[in-house]
């Protein structure tokens, strides 16, 4: 009983961390390369006059390169939350 309650807790964890990954479009406002962090501001989706979208500070992991990113890019971006901290999958400049 005790295995197929771990297996569970586990399978949860997985498909959790796997649903809060999301792709997103935005305009780089700060690339901090010491860091290794970057703010992009959210494209709006959909709505009309609405003021801008949020800015989100996130961390870069060291595999993913910040050299083609420059501040007033547009860009496409993968983001995962773990612990609290949003993390970027993947930056792109937009097409």
């Amino acid at each position: 009983m005790k295995t197929a309650t771990f297996v569970l807790i586990g399978a949860a964890v997985l498909l959790g961390g796997a649903a809060s990954a999301q792709e997103m479009t935005g305009t780089v406002t700060m690339v901090a390369r010491p860091d290794h962090s970057v703010a992009i501001q959210r494209t709006q989706e959909g709505t009309v006059g609405a003021s801008s979208g949020a800015i989100d500070v996130l961390k870069v992991p060291d595999n993913i390169s910040l050299d083609p990113v420059h501040v007033g890019d547009k860009v496409t971006y993968g983001v995962t939350e773990q612990g609290g901290v949003k993390s970027v999958t993947k930056i792109e400049k937009a097409k």
